[in-house]
């Protein structure tokens, strides 16, 4: 079956993990057989601006309070097979993002809802938007057992209307390991800002400073667009600053710069351990999570519900939030005893492949086939 997708998503140019993953998914679907897709682009600047940003793939741009942009991304997603909405509160317009809610209203295709975001104790306007954006859904994903938990629990979703299929990751990210680094090299990336918990792993690294091997951290990933608009470089200037003071500048590098894909590959393959010190306690999807795990590089992370789920096959160990002392004792464990490593790489491989982009694109068309076809029979 031929299948017409149509994205609603954030979509780059824009620098942001929903962009990434819509074009990451797209071009997987787009791979696997004759399908076709478009994204009708989520934009929050001045329309003037819209023309310099817009991809060959995007079929419309919905600005948030414009009517106009609305009304069209309808009729371009109504021409199409099936609707694929990323949903996080703040990417949409209105009161908690409610604009999606008309969006969601003005479909004659089915709609598949994928949520990036559960809020454990939503207000009471966004239980509204969240339950009312589930019903009009026709299938809803999250991606991970503790988001589709949380939607049931917290949220009272029919559990039937609930896939979970994971966040993806590219298929090189499976590169052997290029180091030729004697140093332990440890390594967290991703868009930098408040609640990463950078600064608890600057601490453990000063704890870590007998290690043999040395040690090496690398932060590499730029400032959140958001917390850059908000604040400047100013989360940044001050882990610069808690390096200088710990005396670190030898072995504690940020790197800010622009990464490919090839070159951000080739960085996760030097790394010994990747590690993921977020402050958050209930974050159910961390793409750069799945990445580390399907790169087979042993993980360290706070005891955030995504990574105590995938971690509990052994491809790593989490350990408790703002904690540098903990943080500190796993990395030894890993670096002073590389057989721990080597059988959390060995658990990361028996779980990688389900989670290519491959193996995920094939998952959202299995869904969309269905739900195409019980429109059908309906």
């Amino acid at each position: 079956m031929r299948i017409r997708f149509g994205f609603v998503s954030t979509y780059p140019p824009t620098y942001c993990g929903i962009a990434t993953f819509t074009a990451s998914l797209m071009g997987a679907i787009l791979e696997l057989e004759s399908h076709s897709a478009g994204v009708v682009q989520l934009v929050d600047y001045p329309k003037s601006d819209v023309s310099t940003l817009v991809a060959p793939e995007v079929i419309a741009t919905l600005r948030a309070g414009d009517p106009n942009s609305l009304k069209e991304a309808i009729r371009v997603l109504n021409e199409m097979d099936v609707a694929v909405i990323q949903h996080e509160f703040g990417i949409y317009g209105g009161e908690d993002g409610d604009e999606v809610l008309t969006l969601m209203k003005g479909l004659r295709v089915p709609s598949i809802v994928v949520m990036h975001t559960v809020v454990t104790s939503p207000t009471e306007s966004q239980l509204h938007v969240l339950k009312e954006l589930c019903e009009q859904a026709s299938a809803i994903v999250t991606m991970s057992l503790a988001a589709r938990d949380g939607l049931i629990s917290e949220y009272l979703i029919d559990p039937a209307k609930v896939s979970v299929v994971p966040h993806g990751a590219p298929a090189i990210a499976l590169l052997e390991s290029t180091s030729t680094s004697t140093s332990a090299e440890i390594l967290t990336w991703g868009l930098i800002g408040p609640g990463k918990g950078i600064e608890w792993a600057i601490e453990a690294m000063k704890l870590l400073q007998d290690v043999q091997p040395t040690i090496q951290y690398v932060v590499a990933g730029r400032t959140h667009p958001k917390v850059l608009s908000r604040d400047g470089e100013s989360y940044r200037e001050s882990l610069q600053e808690k390096i200088n003071q710990l005396g670190l500048e030898d072995s504690v590098h940020l790197r800010p710069e622009y990464l490919s894909d090839a070159s951000l590959a080739a960085l996760v393959a030097s790394s010994t351990i990747v590690l993921l010190p977020y402050d958050s306690t209930d974050q159910v999807t961390s793409g750069v999570l799945i990445e580390a795990v399907t790169a087979q590089r042993p993980v360290v992370a706070t005891k955030f519900p995504h990574a105590v789920e995938l971690l509990a096959s052994g491809a790593g160990a989490v350990v408790p939030h703002r904690n540098p002392e903990a943080m500190a004792r796993a990395i030894r464990e890993i670096v002073e005893h590389p057989e721990v490593g080597a059988e959390m790489t060995r658990q990361s491989g028996r779980i990688a492949n389900e989670l290519l982009w491959s193996s995920v694109a094939a998952r959202y068309v299995e869904l969309a086939v269905a739900l195409i076809r019980a429109e059908a029979a309906a």
